[in-house]
């Protein structure tokens, strides 16, 4: 899993409220078990018509937003089904971070374990960060994972709270593998202690 240390990037604005997995990555896409390819995915009955052409509304197809790292986002983002599918295709897409006022239990703490950063900020500071979304590619956001501010383009900081656990795995790219590996050594010699006291097993 790749670091998460500092990011500076273009901010989508996608205020819709109570996004769900289904929207973020529809159902007939769950069919693969690999983490890559599903991001030409990502909110496809948002970003494509029946056809396959693509919807020019949807945020993510305008020229300014199609690089966007950030999502900055309504209430309830990562409602419904449990689908790791979902911070996956964000991932695939380039999505590193989400802020909202608030996420689906599951679905925060999956986008952990893929190396998102989804922040909870007040309904207040979503509104302020909203704006600056709203205001392109030239407005590029900054999220400082071991300081815990966002900064918008115009320079305004807001502090933002995360576990520390969770911001230790972040910050030096473990996953559940990852923090497993971290045990090796003393993996092997339990091993080697219980091949010794039952040869047998």
């Amino acid at each position: 899993m790749d670091k998460f240390e500092k990011l500076t990037g273009i901010a989508a604005p996608m205020p819709l409220v109570n996004i769900d997995t289904d929207m973020i990555i529809p159902k007939q896409f769950l069919k693969t078990i690999k983490r890559s390819g599903l991001g030409v995915n990502l909110f496809d009955e948002m970003r494509y018509n029946q056809d396959g052409s693509e919807i020019e509304s949807f945020v993510l197809n305008k020229p300014a937003y199609r690089n966007a790292e950030i999502i900055v986002a309504g209430e309830n983002f990562g409602c419904g089904s449990s689908r790791e599918h979902a911070p996956w295709a964000l991932l695939d897409f380039g999505i590193r971070c989400v802020i909202s006022t608030s996420f689906a239990d599951i679905f925060f703490n999956n986008c952990f374990k893929n190396g998102i950063l989804p922040i909870v900020m007040p309904q207040e500071v979503v509104d302020v960060l909203m704006s600056d979304a709203n205001k392109g590619a030239n407005a590029r956001m900054t999220i400082d994972l071991e300081n815990q501010t966002v900064t918008t383009s115009d320079g305004q900081s807001f502090a933002f709270e995360v576990d520390a656990f969770k911001k230790h795995c972040l910050l030096n790219g473990l996953d559940d593998i990852g923090l497993t590996l971290e045990k090796v050594a003393s993996i092997k010699t339990y091993e080697a202690d219980m091949n010794a006291q039952r040869p047998w097993v």
